[in-house]
C-alpha cells in the first residue's frame, strides 16, 4: 500500500488517468467475462472439460457488444504506445530503443507464463500422460496468447504507424476499416484468404484512434481570437502548458487538427449512435452473427478475424468511453479510486494471461477431491454455482498473482529523466529478429491444434525460437549494442 500511494503521490498533474481505470476495467471484465461463460462437462473418459456456454444463451448475444471488451483494449494501448514513444524520443532515444524497452513489460510476463507451463508439461510428459491431453490443457491456459500475438504485433508497427498518423491523421483508420470490409467479402463470398490481413487491419485501426486520442490530449484546440485582459499587475502571462504522459503539449499547427479524436460529449453520442446503428444493419439485417465473442459452431466468428461489425461496436463503445469521461475523471482525481487503478495496472497482464490456468487449477482440485460441479448450462443449479465459481476463482488468482505478478511490476519501472543513447544498426536489427521471433513463436503456438500430440505442450520449434527471441531482447535490455 506504501508503494500505491508513493506512486500516486508522484502521478503527473497532465496524466491520462482515465486511460488507465479503462485498461483495468477492460482486462477486469475479459477475466470475468470468460470465466462466466465456462461450462464444465466431463467426455466420455471422464476427464473433466470445459466449453464455452454462448451456444445456448442466445438471448444474451446482444450483451457481447459492451462484453467484447478487445478494442478498448487496442484503444487506450495506442495512446500509451504514441505517449510512451513521444516521451522516449524527447529523451534522445529511437525506434529500436523504445521496442527494446517496450518488450520487457510485454515479454517477460509471457516468458514466465510459457516457462512454468512448460515445464508442468514435461512433467507430466515423462509421468505418462498423453501428449495429446497435455496439448489440450496448455491450449486452454495459452487462449489469451491470441489476443497477445496481435497486439505485439501493433505494438512493433506503432513508430511507422505513429508517424504515418501524424502525417494523414484519421484517414488512416479509415482506410484500415476499408480494408477489413473487403476481407469480409472474401470470407463472405471467397476467397477466404482475403480476410487473414483483418487479423492485423482491424486492430490498427483501434490502436490508430488511440494516437489520434493522444494527440487530442497533447495538444489542445486554440483557445480562439479573444485576448487576455491585462490585470492591475500588468499583462495577463499565458496559461503553462498542458501535459500528458508524453510530456508537454505544442502549439497548434495546419495539420494537428486533422489528427485529433474529436472527444466532447458530443462526439460520443454521434460515436455511439452511428457505432449502434451500424451494427444493427451488419448483424440483425447483414451476414455477421450478433453474438461479438466466438459461439462454438457458427460459420463466422466477429474478432477471429475482426470484422466491420466489431469495428461497429468499437465505434458504440468509444461513444460511450467518451460520454463517461467527466464523471470518470472526477472518480480518480480522488486518491483511493486512484491507488486501486495503480495497482490493477501494475499487474494487468498478469491478470490476463493466468486467469485461465486459474480456471484449470480450480477444476483439477476440485475434480481431485470430488466436489466438481458439472450442471447443464443455464439451469438454476448451473447459474447458482456462477457466484461460488467466481470467488473461488478470484481467490485462485490472487494467489497466482502474488506469485508472479511482481515480475511484471518489476518490467513496468521506467528510468525516467535518463536520456536514451541511440541504437547502432545491429541493435536496432538485433531488436526487430528478436522481437519477430517471439511473436512468430507465439502465432504458431495459437495456429497449433488443439488435440495436437505435444509432449511439451507447444511445438519444439515454436518453444525454441520463442525462447532464442525473448533472449535477445533480454541482452538488448542490458545495455549491448548502444553508442553515446
Amino acid at each position: 500500500m506504501r508503494r500505491l500511494r508513493q506512486l500516486a503521490e508522484r502521478t503527473p498533474a497532465g496524466r491520462e488517468r482515465y486511460v488507465d481505470l479503462l485498461r483495468a476495467l477492460a482486462i477486469t471484465m475479459v477475466v470475468f467475462g470468460h470465466w462466466s461463460v465456462t461450462v464444465i462437462g466431463r467426455d466420455a473418459a471422464g476427464q473433466a472439460t470445459g466449453h464455452s456456454a454462448l451456444g445456448d444463451l442466445r438471448w444474451a448475444y446482444p450483451l457481447t457488444w459492451l462484453a467484447q471488451v478487445m478494442p478498448v483494449f487496442f484503444l487506450v494501448g495506442g495512446y500509451a504506445n504514441a505517449a510512451s514513444l513521444t516521451r522516449l524520443r524527447a529523451r534522445g532515444g529511437d525506434a529500436a530503443g523504445w521496442l527494446i524497452d517496450r518488450s520487457a513489460r510485454l515479454v517477460r510476463p509471457t516468458s514466465t507464463l510459457l516457462l512454468v507451463l512448460t515445464a508442468t508439461a514435461a512433467v507430466a510428459w515423462l509421468r505418462g500422460v498423453d501428449p495429446t491431453h497435455i496439448r489440450e490443457v496448455f491450449w486452454f491456459a495459452t487462449i489469451p496468447l491470441w489476443f497477445l500475438v496481435a497486439y505485439l504485433a501493433v505494438v512493433a508497427l506503432t513508430p511507422p504507424m505513429y508517424a504515418l498518423h501524424r502525417r494523414l491523421g484519421l484517414a488512416v483508420p479509415l482506410v484500415l476499416v476499408a480494408l477489413v470490409g473487403l476481407g469480409d467479402l472474401g470470407r463472405l463470398n471467397g476467397p477466404e484468404e482475403l480476410s487473414y490481413g483483418n487479423y492485423l487491419f482491424g486492430w490498427l485501426a483501434v490502436h490508430q484512434l488511440g494516437f489520434a486520442w493522444h494527440d487530442a490530449r497533447a495538444t489542445p484546440p486554440p483557445a480562439g481570437p479573444a485576448t487576455p485582459r491585462p490585470t492591475k499587475a500588468g499583462p495577463t502571462a499565458p496559461p503553462p502548458a498542458q501535459t500528458d504522459a508524453a510530456g508537454p503539449s505544442t502549439p497548434d499547427r495546419p495539420g494537428v487538427r486533422r489528427r485529433r479524436l474529436p472527444t466532447s460529449r458530443r462526439a460520443g453520442l454521434v460515436f455511439l449512435t452511428g457505432g449502434l446503428g451500424a451494427v444493427l444493419l451488419l448483424t440483425v439485417l447483414g451476414p455477421w452473427p450478433v453474438a461479438m465473442l466466438k459461439v462454438p459452431d457458427e460459420r463466422l466468428d466477429n474478432a477471429a478475424p475482426p470484422s466491420l461489425a466489431l469495428l461497429a461496436v468499437a465505434a458504440g463503445q468509444l461513444g460511450v468511453i467518451l460520454l463517461l469521461r467527466g464523471p470518470a475523471e472526477r472518480l480518480l482525481s480522488r486518491t483511493g479510486p486512484w491507488q486501486l487503478v495503480i495497482g490493477v495496472n501494475l499487474v494487468v497482464l498478469t491478470v490476463f494471461l493466468w486467469h485461465l490456468t486459474a480456471a484449470i487449477l480450480l477444476i483439477g482440485l476440485l475434480d481431485a477431491v470430488g466436489t466438481l460441479p458439472t450442471p447443464a448450462v443455464d439451469t438454476a443449479a448451473w447459474w447458482a454455482w456462477r457466484a461460488p465459481w467466481l470467488l473461488l476463482l478470484s481467490a485462485v488468482l490472487v494467489v497466482l498473482v502474488a506469485i508472479f505478478g511482481p515480475v511484471e511490476a518489476r518490467s513496468g519501472r521506467h528510468r525516467a529523466g535518463r536520456r536514451t543513447p541511440r541504437s547502432t544498426p545491429a541493435r536496432a536489427a538485433s531488436a526487430v529478429a528478436g522481437y519477430a521471433a517471439v511473436v512468430a513463436a507465439l502465432l504458431v503456438n495459437s495456429t497449433t491444434p488443439q488435440h495436437a500430440p505435444e509432449p511439451l505442450g507447444t511445438p519444439v520449434p515454436a518453444l525454441v525460437a520463442y525462447l532464442a527471441g525473448a533472449g535477445v531482447l533480454r541482452l538488448l535490455r542490458s545495455g549491448w549494442g548502444t553508442r553515446g
